[in-house]
């Protein structure tokens, strides 16, 4: 007999007890695998997959949304100093007019707000600017025009214009800006499914109907609910009151759950039509150190007097208004208060000299006249003269009386920028 098989007999005889089977080593014994955990273990593993597709997504959108964000900047550095600081901040948002209503040039913008933010204080604070605002236009050199409304920064500089215009105006510095292409409201209105405001009285504008009280509005009412300006008895100021109406109403069902699916089209919206200097890590700071300061948000606008200049309508703010409004935004940026000494007081401290320009007057200005730059003596006519030219053009020391005709002919031009 083979010696080997009489040793592996005499192992099975010995070790019996141990029921070896092959294939048993990974296999639950049978009296310990309940039945009743099988549904539990499916829920289980659905939740599993379930959590997986949720961090794909999350990850998906985070990434499409940072490089949609970082496109509009033009830019992919990381978080700016100011902002990983903590840091007050200011941020001048601008809703600009290119594409609508058939314009294809660099148009003016239509809607300015300056905002600022102290996570230190806990505080925002924001501002709109009348369009139809009287300022001294500024830009790059050779690219500025004298004396005119605070809209047409826009149209000579782009953002960069209208920001430094601004900051001149208040004596403010300005850290970013958010410019959005209106055509963009439209799109954004749309993609929420549209929204409800509180239409204040029944007007008509743009082939478009809105009646007092409760109202749904899709895209395009939503852009004729917020540029209506004539028919409004508060001019401007009601507007601006009616793009505050819109924009909460988006930011309202951007955020909620059944928009979330439509990320996509948001997104692309924003690549397509918003231009920032802020950068996604910016705004993803913001959202995360800075969200406390909308609990104490101190909401205004600049307060104009009306006036009227060769025809134009315009909305001067007297002194007081430009100081006080400097005051509270520096106050927030944690800057000591300065007396305004710009183009601005300059011109309301002649008008007040010369033209007994009183700011308590209900009237509408007609004696309200544009001095030369530098100097004391009116652009054309007498002080006192509404008629008096009001080219909208910068002069400089080289422009010569021949190009008087080229002045009226800019003026002409750019009253009609509405």
């Amino acid at each position: 007999m083979d010696p080997n098989s009489s040793q592996r007999e005499n192992y099975r005889k010995n070790h019996s007890s141990l029921n070896l089977h092959r294939n048993r080593a990974f296999a639950a014994k049978e009296n310990t695998y309940k039945k009743g955990n099988t549904f539990a273990r499916l829920i289980g593993v659905i939740a599993l997959f379930m959590a997986s597709c949720g961090v794909a997504w999350g990850a998906h959108m985070y990434f499409t949304v940072h490089n949609a964000i970082d496109s509009a900047s033009g830019s992919k550095t990381a978080t700016s100093g100011k902002i990983a600081a903590k840091q007050p901040i200011s941020v001048l948002v601008l809703g600009v007019d290119q594409g609508i209503e058939g314009r294809h040039e660099q148009g003016n913008s239509d809607t300015m707000i300056l905002a600022t933010a102290n996570p230190a204080k806990n505080k925002a604070t924001m501002t709109s600017i009348p369009r139809d605002t009287l300022v001294d236009v500024l830009g790059e050199p050779g690219n500025k025009y004298f004396m005119f409304r605070v809209n047409s920064a826009y149209e000579v500089g782009g953002s960069k214009a209208a920001m430094k215009t601004v900051s001149t105006m208040l004596n403010v510095p300005i850290n970013y800006y958010l410019e959005v292409n209106m055509k963009a409201l439209k799109s954004l209105v749309n993609a929420v499914g549209g929204v409800d405001v509180q239409v204040p009285f029944s007007f008509s504008y743009d082939w478009c109907d809105f009646h007092k009280g409760k109202q749904h509005l899709n895209g395009r009412h939503a852009v004729a609910y917020v540029r209506m300006r004539k028919e409004d008895p508060r001019g401007d100021y009601g507007r601006q009151l009616r793009q505050r109406q819109v924009i909460e109403a988006v930011a309202q069902k951007a955020m909620s759950v059944n928009t979330i699916s439509n990320y996509r089209e948001l997104v692309t919206i924003f690549n397509k039509y918003v231009k920032t200097n802020l950068t996604f890590n910016d705004m993803f700071a913001l959202a995360m150190n800075y969200r406390g300061c909308m609990k104490n948000l101190d909401s205004g606008y600049i307060q104009g007097h009306d006036a009227w200049i060769n025809g134009a309508s315009i909305q001067v703010a007297s002194t007081k208004e430009l100081q006080k409004t400097s005051d509270k935004i520096r106050s927030n940026l944690n800057l000591e208060k300065e007396t305004l000494n710009n183009e601005e007081t300059r011109q309301n401290e002649l008008n007040e000299q010369r033209n007994k320009i009183d700011w308590t007057n209900p009237n509408a200005f007609t004696n309200y006249q544009i001095f030369n730059e530098d100097s004391d003596t009116p652009e054309t006519g007498k002080s006192g003269d509404s008629s008096s030219s009001f080219t909208g053009e910068r002069q400089s020391s080289s422009t010569s009386s021949a190009s008087s005709s080229k002045n009226n002919s800019n003026w002409d031009i750019f009253k009609n920028l509405k």
